[in-house]
């Protein structure tokens, strides 16, 4: 009888030793978990800065979320429609790991827009990744962003991110301290990589060493 319990309570240990490597497994995997959120314009934003990095994002287990002007169906220059998830002003920074500004033609609809450039100045302040494309690094410029940071946009407004004091570098992809910007469509699948390498700076730097 005695043996019996013995083998129990022997076996309850072994169980319990197994089962915390597994927990613990479970909490750092869901410490991992990233959320972006991708604003873009409610009409002309363009299709695949919008498509391509949150195929490659997703495809890495983040979770994206759609913000607009409005709930409605938002259209892009190329066709594609998108219902956003949420507004642009009910965006909480602090629950976001990347902000990401979709450019297209629309988005100059926020190139002025005090909700965006607040939005764009919290991220900064609370370390988060900032990140537009094509003509959006323009919002990042006037809230004041980019001064004295490297940056790219789409060339037919680059001057107005230099008169922000951004140091304009005309490549397709550029980053600075936390700040991804690139300069148009062509550019997209590399801004995508670029926000999950930044996402995750240990994976790449494991990728780097192999």
């Amino acid at each position: 009888m005695k043996s019996k319990i013995s083998l129990i309570i022997l076996i309850a240990v072994i169980t319990a030793l197994i089962s915390l490597p597994l927990s613990g497994l479970c909490k750092q995997t869901s410490k991992a978990e990233k959320k972006v959120v991708m604003i873009i314009a409610h009409k002309n934003f363009r299709d695949e800065e919008l498509e391509i990095p949150k195929n490659i994002m997703e495809n890495k287990g983040i979770k994206v979320i759609v913000a607009s002007s409005s709930r409605d169906y938002a259209t892009g220059m190329l066709g594609a429609t998108v219902k956003p998830d949420i507004l642009i002003n009910e965006i909480k920074v602090k629950d976001y790991d990347a902000i990401i500004f979709v450019g297209g033609s629309g988005a100059s609809c926020y190139w002025n827009d005090p909700t965006a450039h607040l939005i764009a100045q919290e991220a900064v302040k609370k370390g988060k990744i900032l990140c537009a494309i094509c003509i959006a690094p323009v919002t990042l410029a006037n809230a004041g962003v980019l001064k004295g940071k490297r940056a790219t946009v789409w060339p037919a407004v680059k001057n107005k991110l230099r008169a922000k004091g951004a140091i304009y570098t005309g490549k397709n992809l550029e980053v600075d301290d936390g700040i991804i910007t690139a300069s148009g469509p062509q550019a997209a699948q590399e801004f995508g990589k670029a926000i999950v390498n930044a996402l995750f700076p240990q994976n790449n730097s494991q990728n780097k060493k192999m």
